[in-house]
């Protein structure tokens, strides 16, 4: 579903603040595969998201989404294809904008559009029985403003809304990262099932070592824009966090250095 070869990102090149962000990233993803990406600070792990989705343009390399190349194309063309969950819950949904007209703006992405705006009786069912599922009381709110909801509501509701078609690739970078505990717990039990009912590749970037372990089929570590640790099935069900920062330690020659994720184990 997603093939990166040798892609490489440098910033502020020839300055004294220049930084190679990813150093010749080669990686390849199944279709339904469910990878968690871990790493320290500056690892480029939401460079790599970022690249993904077109935010920035890459230096060198290809970018293969569900057999086309998408090295060269503009962020809003591939976002056609692509589900994005953000590390700030603000960011993924129109806060003066209705619930269901936020869906409606997701359930649209891609298509074509015309002057007319309605909202269709067909719609709103699907809406309100989609809502049900995320168990928040959303579906009884759904003229409700966005920018009333919490952070926990709006990032659910973001996720639903990046699901609502299905993508070709699921993106999501420290989504739960802003949440609390008891909210991150939930919204990360939503991720996994709407993912395994809608089979979505997903790349999932996260600071908890526990969860990078417990979650999807794979799990790939990064250190200074590169990929050092790549491990799926039976070995990754079996690893402990002790394990995991000794293989830090073996792939970077140095110890692990980030205190949230330390703190997350």
């Amino acid at each position: 579903m997603l093939i990166l070869k040798n892609v490489e990102k440098t910033f502020n090149k020839g300055t004294v603040n220049e930084k190679k962000a990813l150093q010749g990233i080669d990686l390849t993803l199944n279709n339904g595969d469910f990878v968690t990406v871990i790493g320290g600070n500056g690892a480029g792990k939401s460079t790599m998201l970022n690249m993904i989705a077109g935010v920035y343009p890459i230096d060198k390399g290809t970018v293969i989404l569900n057999g086309e190349d998408i090295s060269r194309k503009p962020e809003h063309v591939r976002a056609k294809f692509l589900g994005r969950v953000f590390q700030d819950p603000m960011k993924g949904t129109a806060a003066g904008m209705e619930i269901e007209e936020n869906l409606a703006l997701a359930y649209r992405r891609g298509l074509r559009r015309g002057l007319r705006w309605s909202i269709s009786k067909n719609e709103k069912e699907r809406y309100y029985e989609e809502l049900k599922k995320l168990d928040l009381g959303l579906e009884e709110r759904m003229t409700s403003k966005v920018g009333l909801l919490s952070g926990g509501q709006r990032q659910a509701l973001t996720l639903l809304m990046a699901s609502l078609r299905k993508p070709e690739l699921l993106l999501l970078d420290e989504h739960t990262a802003a949440l609390d505990p008891k909210t991150a717990a939930k919204v990360l039990d939503l991720t996994e099932r709407i993912i395994e009912e809608q089979n979505l590749t997903a790349l999932m970037i996260t600071h908890n070592m526990k969860d990078a372990i417990r979650m999807g089929n794979r799990l790939i570590m990064m250190h200074e824009g590169r990929i050092i640790y790549d491990v799926a099935g039976e070995e990754k069900k079996h690893l402990e966090v002790s394990q995991l920062l000794e293989k830090f330690e073996q792939a970077s020659g140095e110890e692990f250095a980030n205190d949230r994720m330390m703190l997350a184990k």
